[in-house]
């Protein structure tokens, strides 16, 4: 029988985790490679699954394509690693007529859905597959999928290639979801109908959080599933993630999975042949279960009351489409006490600034939470703030917690930035966290504003979020930075945010590159305080450039603190009045917490009589 017809009809034990077994041995490396240099290390690792029980086997080819073996410089022996990988395990097979082999793929693109170009994945896949295909597979296997449109192109590409079984197994952000929110289920059926033959889940999870994802699980059409749990939820010991021992409640489990349709079982990370030894009793004692379909129902987004699904104010890019806008930053000071602070907030209010911008710990030295200051401007002044949210310091964990805090606070307006590195700070040994990128957690504030938490779970109501993002004019090659703008609204950024400027002539440029744009751009504008804090900027600071003309009317000062200031406000409020012909957004940056010098630049601005009023959709503005 057929190893497709062989699925429909049978449970089928799998095997077991393939690195767990080879870290034991001692390999710590690519495990993949150990196909041409270890193979015996390999073989012994298949025949223990089979004396296990395992019916179903998988190459060690999970990450053998162009794209991860590309690290190691390997990229070039695709087709001898997979054709290796199969050989192996045909020779630990050898005449069992009751065994099959699969060739496995992982997923290229990881749970935070790498930068990895389409195309290059296509190219990686068909690679791969066509390999493992010439070497002889009774099958393929995809398993560890996150990217739902990834999982889709690799079945679809897999079936116009073969006839041949296919099963895919894609990883859960969260019980019963796929990244993006998507139901599980539709997740499988949309699978099953580009040619996938059995459906199913694997890794992330033990085998509790698996089943109750099943149990959830609505299907509108019948097809045989898989699971793949790992053993247990990973701790963490000596440097090393580790699992739990537990093949008893394996076996009770796999009962518990055939009950709810599951036709394909073994393991993923951290299970052993002791697991798949107890899969294989337990699949002894049972047969088939067919699943009761159940239609889907759409899916319901309870909403909650004011504060919890609306805002109390308009987006400041809304803002900035109908007038003149202005935005002031004044960073949180690094000490306790928060007088002065709150002095300047009260004078850049009274001077009738739109919003207080925030920043998230600035040149990475730590400063008082912005968030609590957001909320004590409000409090006590009425203003509101934009705060900035920085991707250094906060794992995705804290990030998406940090986000649902903010929403319930009110606090909507955010500005999302990479952030500057911890070594450039007061704690230089710091860890930096970076689990995203500006660009790759825009996308992830939208789903929030969609409902759904980064893991793809419901979060009960949606989120209101506008999110500003950072340019940085000052480069070499203007036309570069701005699609990099268009690759960031494509990601969800609603206006941007300028480094500071310092050359009138500048602003026309930018103007011109970036009219194109559907989104409202806040130009950057700094009083100088000094000649050495003209050269500071301009020498020390990334992304800071100051036109030699400026940088010689600070020097003229010489030692005058006074006229230095004066001399910077002066400079600051020409830059704009040639601001202001051309964009409605000002953002004010506030040097050392020197308020006067803003507000006066603030008040400045509320007189200037806006030449260029873009108030119509589409314009630049």
């Amino acid at each position: 029988m057929e190893l497709r017809d062989k699925l429909k009809t049978s449970l089928i034990v799998g095997d077991g985790a393939m690195g767990t077994l080879l870290y034991e041995q001692g390999f710590d490396l690519c495990y993949e490679e150990l196909n041409l240099s270890q193979p015996d290390a390999v073989y012994h690792v298949h025949r223990s699954y089979i004396e296990a029980g395992a019916k179903l086997l998988q190459t060690n080819t999970y990450a053998a394509n162009a794209v991860k073996l590309k690290k190691y410089g390997l990229n070039e022996s695709v087709a001898d690693i997979n054709s290796a990988a199969v050989g192996i395990a045909k020779k630990a097979i050898g005449n069992n007529e009751q065994l099959a082999l699969v060739g496995t793929i992982g997923g290229i693109r990881g749970f935070l859905h790498e930068d990895t170009e389409n195309k290059v994945i296509t190219a990686a896949l068909l690679e791969q597959i066509t390999a493992l295909l010439e070497a002889g597979v009774d099958g393929l296997l995809f398993e560890t999928f996150y990217d739902f449109e990834e999982a889709k192109e690799a079945v679809a590409l897999a079936r116009r290639l073969t006839d041949k079984a296919i099963i895919m197994n894609v990883s859960m952000g969260d019980i019963g979801v796929l990244n993006g929110g998507i139901p599980l289920g539709e997740a499988l059926e949309q699978l099953h109908e580009l040619g996938a033959d059995v459906l199913g889940i694997n890794c992330r999870m033990g085998p509790y959080h698996m089943l109750r994802s099943l149990e959830q699980l609505e299907l509108s059409s019948a097809f045989p599933l898989a699971c793949y749990p790992n053993a247990s939820l990973p701790g963490y010991r000596d440097g090393r993630f580790v699992y739990a021992s537990n093949t008893d409640y394996f076996y009770e489990m796999t009962g518990a999975f055939i009950e709810q349709g599951v036709h394909l079982i073994g393991g993923c990370c951290g299970t052993t042949p002791a697991h798949i030894a107890a899969i294989a009793k337990a699949v002894e004692t049972n047969t088939p279960k067919t699943r009761s379909l159940i239609v889907r129902r759409p899916s319901q987004l309870q909403e909650e009351g004011p504060g919890r699904g609306e805002r109390l104010n308009e987006p400041l890019d809304q803002l900035a489409r109908r007038k003149q806008t202005i935005i002031v930053e004044l960073d949180p000071p690094k000490k306790l006490t928060i007088a002065k602070f709150m002095e300047g907030a009260k004078a850049l209010k009274e001077a009738g600034v739109d919003a207080l911008t925030l920043a998230d710990n600035s040149l990475a030295n730590p400063r008082v939470d912005n968030q609590t200051l957001a909320m004590l401007v409000r409090e006590q002044l009425g203003l509101r703030s934009l705060v900035h949210l920085t991707c250094r310091d906060r794992n995705l964990i804290g990030m998406q917690s940090h986000l649902m805090g903010l929403h319930l606070a009110e606090l909507h307006d955010l500005l999302v930035i990479t952030g500057d590195p911890s070594k450039i700070g007061d704690f230089p040994g710091a860890t930096s966290v970076y689990d995203v990128s500006s660009l790759k957690l825009l996308p992830l504030i939208k789903q929030m504003n969609e409902g759904i938490s980064f893991s793809g779970n419901s979060l009960g109501s949606k989120a209101t979020f506008s999110t500003a993002a950072a340019f940085n004019p000052h480069v070499k090659h203007l036309d570069k930075a701005v699609r990099r703008l268009e690759k960031k609204i494509e990601a969800g950024a609603d206006y941007f945010l300028t480094q500071p400027i310092f050359d009138e002539q500048q602003f026309e440029q930018l103007y011109d590159a970036t009219k194109h744009l559907p989104v409202p751009i806040f130009v950057g504008i700094m009083p100088l305080t000094s000649s050495r804090n003209a050269e500071f900027l301009h020498n020390e600071v990334p992304g800071m450039t100051l036109s030699d003309e400026t940088r010689a009317r600070m020097a003229a000062c010489g030692n005058d603190k006074e006229k230095a200031e004066q001399e910077g406000l002066q400079i600051a409020m020409e830059l704009a009045d040639a601001a202001s012909a051309y964009f409605n957004g000002l953002y004010l940056v506030t040097p050392f917490l020197r308020y006067e010098l803003t507000a006066a630049l603030a008040t400045h601005c509320r007189a200037i009589a806006n030449p260029i009023n873009h108030t119509m959709e589409g314009e630049r503005i």
